[in-house]
């Protein structure tokens, strides 16, 4: 019965043991749940090494105002006016949230805005060319939602627009270049791990199912590539942890197989790079928790491996920088929890250290802001504490833009590409 942990990351918050209990006993038996459930990390502390201190030639981390309301696995979405919204999540209660709130870099504060009519979690946010702000699905304490709602930045109201036509949290959302949203995969409400597919029309407001992915899966990534295809790759499927990977056409409508990742890995980041390749970082299998990165490039079809972190980790965030960099922030290590980071120079391949971040935390977002620094807000400490705290993250080659970019929390990709444009962000499209 090969890889069939449910890897640490999907059990780091006991809201979600729930859900995959009722996988794991439906398939697998009551005795690979309790297994796999038992699991609990040894945290190690690290000590004076993990200084706080600013790095030279590193970057810095400095404390922002704190959220109004402490969360994690929640979601973070740059707006078109610079704000950051920041929504649902599951509070100190181990309750879904319904609050938001929006991040205002003039000031760093936040204030609250219109509450979801759902509390959810495990969902992703897209930012829509409208410029509103669209969430589906996710989890809530009686189960997955269907429900899907549009956040009106000039309002400041959520509204409920149609919901897709099948249940799902651990699902990923990709905003194709036609305006459409792609909602692929899953874990369903019937307890099962899902491959259908459904395009949201913000036109009319309405799903429709698509043809269904190759290999059902959940907690995978998603990454809209520079032809306008949507590369899906790992994830956790009814074998265990995934390293197939399959391209989905919009064209056609159809999905094909592409080259298989070296590792299979779940819980893990993929970032767009400057010359189209797509970065995969980190993650979790049922081997070990995974410090290997690297590169798929769409015109070969392959993945080839790159530098490897200096710290295994997943349930972290990463990052596209102004410099074309990478950052790889916080998660959970070998270690437990991490305030460590580190930057990926494309250019070399290779991985340094970073300044740490000012708290341990996983399961948190980060969203670049128009200036080019980096706003880290929420996740856990000590496993099971959801944080308030926020900070921000200045490279030494910061710069300032007017760009506009989409992040997802825990459960989606990290789309590096401009939601109006298609393009890739980098310093000359800035120019």
């Amino acid at each position: 019965m090969q890889d069939i942990a449910l890897d640490q990351a999907l059990i780091s918050h006991q809201t979600f043991r729930h859900a995959a209990r009722k996988f794991l006993v439906r398939h697998f038996g009551v005795l690979t749940a309790a297994i796999v459930l038992g699991f609990s990390a040894s945290p190690r502390i690290a000590q004076a090494a993990q200084s706080n201190a600013t790095i030279p030639s590193r970057g810095s981390w400095v404390v922002t105002g704190n959220l109004h309301t402490a969360r994690d696995i929640h979601t973070a979405t740059l707006l078109p006016n610079g704000l950051v919204l920041v929504a649902g999540g599951l509070d100190t209660r181990s309750v879904e949230t319904a609050t938001a709130e929006l991040y205002d870099p003039a000031t760093g504060k936040w204030a609250a805005t219109g509450s979801l009519n759902e509390g959810r979690f495990y969902y992703p946010a897209t930012l829509l060319p409208s410029g509103k702000v669209l969430v589906e699905g996710g989890d809530g304490l009686s189960g997955e939602r269907a429900s899907a709602e549009l956040y009106d930045p000039t309002t400041g109201t959520w509204t409920l627009t149609g919901s897709l036509n099948l249940a799902r949290q651990l699902h990923s959302a990709t905003l194709l270049r036609d305006g459409r949203v792609l909602v692929a995969g899953g874990f369903d409400s019937n307890g099962l791990i899902t491959g259908s597919v459904e395009l949201y029309d913000p036109a009319t407001g309405i799903w429709t199912f698509g043809n269904n992915l190759k290999t059902p899966r959940f907690t995978h990534t998603a990454t809209l590539l520079r032809d306008g295809k949507v590369l899906v790759a790992g994830g956790f499927g009814g074998s265990g942890t995934l390293a197939s990977s399959e391209l989905y056409d919009p064209k056609t409508g159809t999905w094909t197989d592409t080259g298989s990742l070296n590792t299979p890995r779940v819980t893990y980041t993929a970032t767009m790079l400057r010359d189209g390749k797509v970065l995969a970082v980190g993650g979790i299998n049922s081997d070990d928790t995974i410090s290997s990165t690297e590169l798929y490039n769409p015109r070969s079809g392959t993945w080839t491996t790159t530098g490897s972190l200096k710290n295994a980790r997943y349930a972290h965030t990463a990052t596209l920088l102004a410099n074309g960099m990478v950052l790889v922030a916080g998660g959970l290590g070998l270690d437990g929890q991490t305030s460590s980071a580190e930057l990926y120079n494309p250019a070399r391949g290779r991985w340094t250290a970073a300044a740490h971040l000012n708290t341990e935390r996983s399961q948190h977002t980060a969203t670049l802001l128009p200036n080019g620094v980096v706003l880290v807000a929420g996740g856990l400490e000590n496993y099971y504490t959801p944080l308030r705290s926020a900070e921000l993250y200045e490279s030494d080659l910061t710069l300032t833009s007017a760009v506009s970019r989409k992040t997802h929390g825990g459960a989606g990709a990290f789309d590096v590409l401009l939601p109006l444009t298609g393009e890739p962000w980098s310093v000359e499209a800035q120019r």
